[in-house]
């Protein structure tokens, strides 16, 4: 009998941003990097012969928590990989929603249906995953496995194996957390699932410790949150000054290449004020009332995007203009002085060694 440990990467830059992320690179987040250092002490005392992860990097990087510890080589499967989104793919899910609200239904209630542009059918991703899993178990029978993959490529999998159809997946078979471990079986001709979405390692003291305290989960997984464009036109700069002000900031508005507008549906919410080619934000603005809501952060994840676009590889501010709490519950660290206040940054490159 071979033992398959199937496990879900842990939260990358997408699940926080609001990004979709399907096969689009992101990275870890500070949350996902506790998980894995969480999912590594589970693991501590489990035997494994063999570690396989897409060759996505936020599942590269998830499956270090046993492959480095266990002193074994990572085998990149691409059949793992997450469903492609075609034209969905590094869009937020506030501007998928607003386009395409019945397609986005359908994509996690429906799958069966589901079809956009130059993306993988859901019934195609099925075939793919399912093939890459037997495919490895055949290759090493009687092993103990652990292999890394993606929540919607797992979802899928999880419920072809329980006799669920594509029709009823999004209503009987849920996506599981971030690291989230399923345990399947190969008897040498077909897998099944022994258990599923366990995420008992995520309960524990040390992992819970660095929660930060009322941190909001997101209702579901596919939340929309905001959307964004350009803030042009000739009361750009009246309403830029206003939340500059607004901020608590003096002086003029520093020059910056981009401002862009986040909106929740139609109403504006937030402005990012950015310079991409050096990652300098200048502003990162949220209407008060729209406040403690888990829309700053995506103002951030607009900062990311554009500024890897760019080819930076750090983000950088000052607290006076964001605040030394925001900063930090960002993953910035001070470094430095800058215009007679403490520098904060934070980097946003790909690790080379994962």
């Amino acid at each position: 009998m071979t033992t398959i440990y199937l496990i879900r990467h842990a939260e990358a830059e997408g699940n926080l941003y609001r990004i979709a992320q399907g096969q689009h690179e992101s990275s870890l987040t500070d949350r996902g990097w506790r998980q894995v250092r969480a999912l590594e002490r589970r693991f501590a005392d489990i035997r494994i012969d063999a570690v396989y992860a897409s060759d996505l990097y936020r599942t590269r990087a998830t499956a270090t928590a046993i492959y480095r510890s266990h002193g074994l080589p990572l085998h990149r499967c691409p059949g793992l990989r997450e469903i492609c989104v075609g034209d969905w793919e590094g869009r937020t899910w506030g501007d998928i929603a607003r386009s395409a609200p019945e397609a986005m239904a359908d994509f996690g209630s429906r799958m069966d249906r589901w079809s956009i542009p130059g993306a993988e059918t859901p019934a195609e991703v099925l075939a793919r995953v399912k093939a890459a899993v037997e495919d490895i178990a055949r290759a090493n029978p009687g092993k103990t496995l652990a292999l890394f993959s993606h929540g919607y490529a797992i979802r899928l999998l999880l419920a072809n194996l329980q006799g669920i159809s594509l029709r009823d997946t999004g209503e009987k078979s849920p996506t599981g957390d971030n690291t989230a471990v399923s345990l399947l079986e190969w008897d040498g001709e077909a897998l099944r699932v022994v258990w599923q979405n366990d995420n008992r390692h995520l309960k524990d003291p040390e992992y819970l410790a660095g929660e930060k305290p009322g941190r909001a989960k997101r209702a579901f997984a596919l939340e929309p949150g905001l959307w964004f464009r350009p803030l042009e036109g000739p009361e750009a700069a009246e309403r830029l000054s206003a939340a500059w002000a607004e901020a608590g900031e003096d002086g003029p508005v520093p020059a910056a290449s981009l401002t862009l507008e986040g909106l929740l549906n139609e109403e504006p919410a937030g402005l990012l004020h950015l310079a991409p080619e050096t990652g300098r934000i200048h502003l990162a603005y949220i209407r008060p009332d729209c406040r403690r809501r888990g829309l700053g952060v995506q103002l951030l994840g607009q900062a990311v995007q554009h500024t890897r676009a760019q080819g930076g590889e750090t983000l950088s501010a000052l607290p006076g203009r964001l605040g030394e709490a925001y900063l930090r519950d960002c993953g910035f660290v001070p470094q430095g002085e800058a215009e007679g206040r403490r520098l904060w940054q934070k980097p946003i490159g790909f690790d080379p060694s994962i």
